[in-house]
């Protein structure tokens, strides 16, 4: 595409919403995109679902179906199990993992609560030995190294971004409650009761509809952290490189923190179902009181590994003044290495989602997003 070129943007947008539009079209317009997709919840029902871009660097357009791997993101998803879980009675988030899960008490962690888990406190925010992104793929050994480790810190006193493991924890719990992967009971409790196209663990007959993601440079691998902290650490634990979202491998294996595939229309389908307290188009998830649940504050404080002031809930991030995303109190957000972002309102009954495929350096999103989040509320303000 040509310097003067505008990129042409697909799909529909509710008039009063069309700053969101104006607002995608300025990323790609400062060539800060390749390919993207944003949507839009407001009582469960979609104002804005766009597109736009190529899937790839060979110019394959971004279709409407269009999926990509969308990192941390996945973390809302496998939160979303969690909450479920722990309202139906199945676990509690103030027992010890260990009640659940016994060869975890392993090393000191028999005061490991799942709360810890749920809000980056377990002291475990990488893996002691290190491990290559490849064993990733082996779910159940990586829970197994899990349960055989000691906590980098006194687990309850700080959270750390356990930036790979908390998946790995959450589905060694869920394993041992519900007696299957955290992806199958994602994919039969939560995607497919919701029509929700996405995926933690990518059947190969989808590989087609996947864009790449497309790096920016900068590795994450804690080079730029004093070599002995947590944050280097715990990157350094389980270096990433973004190329490998594009091997069968990757896409086939169950990730639950950061291997998840979908775009930003899936992802707002099972959100919106958060935003309207718990339930969407008839179709619940848990009870009104589950999605409460989110809003218990767990800590606030210097996360140790993104260095940065976060007010954490039960699964997600909370508002405070370093991220003021939202003038709502009930407001949960995540995002995603590279850029993706998801929000969900539950006072205004609104979810913001932003998936693309060129990435920054962003470990949990980055201004393209926030400009896609604060564009849907000014249309908010003005209906």
């Amino acid at each position: 595409m040509g310097a003067d070129e505008m990129t042409e943007i697909h799909g529909t947008c509710d008039d009063e919403f069309e700053p969101v539009q104006a607002a995608m079209a300025a990323n790609f317009d400062s060539g800060q995109e390749l390919g993207a997709s944003v949507c839009v919840t407001l009582g469960g029902n979609p104002v804005v679902d766009l597109w736009a871009g190529d899937a790839d660097e060979n110019g394959r357009p971004w279709q409407a179906d269009t999926i990509v791997n969308v990192y941390s993101t996945t973390k809302t998803m496998a939160a979303t199990v969690m909450l479920m879980l722990a309202d139906r009675g199945e676990i509690d988030f103030s027992a010890p993992v260990a009640t659940y899960w016994p060869e975890f008490a392993a090393n000191n962690k028999e005061g490991v609560l799942v709360s810890h888990v749920m809000a980056h406190n377990a002291g475990l925010s990488g893996f002691d030995p290190a491990i290559a992104p490849e064993d990733l793929y082996d779910e159940e050994a990586v829970e197994h190294h899990l349960a055989a480790q000691r906590p980098w810190w006194e687990p309850g006193t700080h959270s750390g971004y356990h930036a790979i493991s908390q998946g790995n924890l959450e589905a060694g719990i869920v394993r041992r409650v519900s007696g299957r992967s955290i992806g199958t009971f994602f994919r039969e409790e939560v995607a497919e009761p919701l029509g929700a196209d996405f995926h933690i663990g990518l059947p190969a007959s989808e590989d087609h509809r996947v864009g790449d993601l497309v790096p920016s440079g900068a590795g994450l691998d804690g080079t730029d952290t004093a070599i002995d902290s947590i944050a280097a650490r715990t990157l350094l634990s389980c270096p990433l490189d973004a190329t490998e979202t594009r091997t069968r491998a990757w896409r086939g294996a169950e990730i639950p923190a950061a291997g998840g595939t979908g775009n930003a229309r899936s992802i707002a389908r099972v959100h919106s179902a958060l935003a309207c307290g718990s339930e969407v188009d008839g179709v619940r998830l848990m009870s009104p009181g589950g999605v409460e649940r989110i809003f218990e504050p767990q800590s606030e404080d210097v996360d140790l590994v993104l260095g940065m002031k976060m007010k954490l809930g039960m699964g997600f991030g909370l508002m405070n003044e370093s991220i003021p995303l939202s003038p709502n109190p009930r407001t949960c957000f995540w995002g995603g290495w590279g850029g993706s972002i998801a929000l969900i309102d539950v006072d205004a009954q609104l979810t913001v989602r932003y998936a693309m495929n060129k990435m920054a350096s962003g470990l949990v999103g980055d201004l393209r997003g926030a400009m896609i989040v604060m564009s849907a509320y000014q249309a908010l303000a003005q209906l």
